[in-house]
């Protein structure tokens, strides 16, 4: 009986551990009027083969600093979408992280776009103002911008998709991503 307990008790703990950063349990499922809901990250990443990546969905938003946002403003670049919110422990690592790779790759036509989701507006501002985050960020506290990717699937926090220049989906992280696993997916799709 011993070993049941503790079997059920590594399995909580596991449970906890993947589970990452979840919106918790106000979030509606997809197909339960439309609202969607974030599940747990996973370790995993995929690079999508050239000959297999699909069209990336158009989007548009609002962004944090109030101006509006379409998904043609970036045709043509290396796109690299992250969704966060400035409640994801993760995402606090992860963000200041890709401010640095921006940093390195913007003038080579990398665009960055954060997705803010299930965030108050005013706690995402501090965070990226506190962590001199220059890169634009969609204000999607519906999760609407998710919604549209569902198929990729951006449902985990954070979640990551880097887009080539035609627009087609070349990788997905539903996890955080490393840094130097970032630059090389970006350094494949540039050259």
């Amino acid at each position: 009986m011993r070993a049941g307990l503790s079997s059920r008790a590594a399995a909580a703990v596991l449970a906890a551990v993947l589970s990452g950063c979840t919106s918790g349990t106000d979030a509606v499922d997809v197909s339960n009027g439309g609202e969607f809901r974030f599940v747990a990250g996973t370790p995993f990443g995929e690079v999508i083969d050239e000959s297999e990546r699909a069209a990336a969905p158009e989007f548009s938003g609002e962004l944090l600093d109030g101006s509006d946002f379409e998904s043609s403003f970036v045709a043509g670049d290396v796109v690299v979408i992250n969704f966060w919110g400035s409640w994801c422990a993760p995402c606090r690592v992860e963000t200041p992280e890709f401010q640095e790779v921006y940093d390195e790759v913007s003038s080579d036509g990398v665009s960055f776009l954060g997705i803010n989701v299930k965030d108050d507006r005013q706690l995402a501002q501090a965070f990226l103002r506190d962590e001199g985050i220059t890169f634009p960020s969609v204000f999607d506290p519906r999760g609407e911008v998710a919604l549209a990717f569902r198929d990729f699937p951006a449902n985990a926090i954070p979640s990551t998709i880097v887009l080539d220049r035609d627009g087609r989906v070349a990788a997905v992280y539903v996890a955080s991503v490393e840094d130097e696993e970032l630059r090389q997916v970006i350094d494949m799709l540039v050259t």
